[in-house]
């Protein structure tokens, strides 16, 4: 999950943008091309950001959370997404490949344990990397975290935000007949792969404006987006939601918590998160020994809000204090 919601002057609180010192495109397999991008210090403490969606993207605001003079930001868009290709493919596109992807990387950047960034989908897909590679993981930093549960996505999609947002509620299933409305994700999946791109589009933006247009707590947030962004955000997220996250089963990553129970982490959450809720961050603390909870009140979900973006900076701050300790 994601969100491109925010407020005018959100980024007081973050360091200015920086460029990028290397760009590249690596070849994954099954035809997939990944575009990855290096900035800040080419010395310093290495992190990779995972985005959120499936589809979300990277964009120059994910690098404003890190002192460029202390880390060694390591960005990319995921498979099918932003400026990797083929874009918008479904094609060998699981999680299981998103996280050799992501191992790929740090092998072709020769780095031998990182931290792991990631909001939203970003923080399960952080999560089940750590669960598979915890020796490549010296820290986690997770923002409105999400598990891939189906009781995540029931929440989502099955009525329980809706109780809180019910007229945007009603914009996303007015273009759902009645017969169908009992499984959304079903439902708009087939009119998102139907192969007429003018209603593929229609129904992706309907998609998009459901999860965009609650993801902060500003009444005004942006609810569009360009045409092509929307469209492959949408069918990617729906193509990961409707195969339950290509995961071996519900509920794994807290299942399998103990293989990172000796890596510490940070999960910063909005208290009035309606995208992911904060039982989840939650329940995440309770069951991961080294894992820090810290509530953000005043924010929903997303990274752009004064509130997180405060608490993600002040995390990656305090965080390089311990960097020699972590082992880079």
């Amino acid at each position: 999950m994601s969100s491109l919601a925010g407020r005018t002057g959100e980024f007081d609180l973050v360091y200015p943008s920086i460029e990028p010192f290397d760009r590249k495109v690596l070849p994954v397999g099954g035809g997939h091309r990944i575009y990855v991008e290096q900035c800040g210090s080419s010395s310093g403490a290495p992190v990779v950001v995972l985005h959120g969606g499936p589809g979300g993207g990277c964009s120059p605001m994910m690098r404003r959370f890190f002192d460029p003079a202390v880390y060694r930001v390591v960005l990319f868009d995921q498979r099918g997404c932003g400026r990797s290709t083929p874009h918008g493919s479904v094609e060998c596109n699981t999680t299981a490949d998103l996280v050799e992807d992501i191992e790929k990387i740090r092998e072709a950047l020769g780095i031998e344990r990182w931290i792991v960034f990631g909001g939203s989908w970003g923080a399960a897909l952080g999560l089940l990397y750590a669960e598979a590679h915890p020796e490549r993981v010296a820290h986690l930093v997770l923002r409105g975290v999400f598990l891939m549960t189906a009781a995540e996505l029931d929440w989502f999609y099955g009525g329980g935000a809706a109780r809180f947002w019910p007229e945007r509620w009603a914009e996303f299933l007015a273009p759902i007949p009645d017969g169908e409305r009992e499984d959304l994700v079903a439902a708009y999946h087939k009119r998102l792969f139907c192969g007429d791109p003018g209603k593929e589009l229609r129904f992706a933006r309907s998609w998009f404006d459901w999860e965009n247009g609650i993801s902060s707590m500003a009444e005004k947030s942006a609810r569009t987006g360009p045409s092509r962004y929307v469209r492959t955000f949408a069918r990617l997220e729906c193509h990961y939601f409707v195969n339950n996250g290509f995961l071996e089963a519900d509920g794994q990553i807290i299942e399998r918590i103990g293989r990172i129970a000796d890596i510490p982490g940070d999960i910063v959450q909005g208290r009035y998160d309606m995208v992911c809720p904060p039982s989840t961050a939650a329940r995440l603390a309770a069951n991961w020994p080294n894992g820090r909870l810290r509530m953000v009140p005043d924010a929903g979900h997303a990274s752009s809000e004064p509130g997180i973006a405060r608490a993600l900076t002040g995390t990656m701050d305090e965080l390089r204090r311990s960097l020699p300790g972590i082992g880079m």
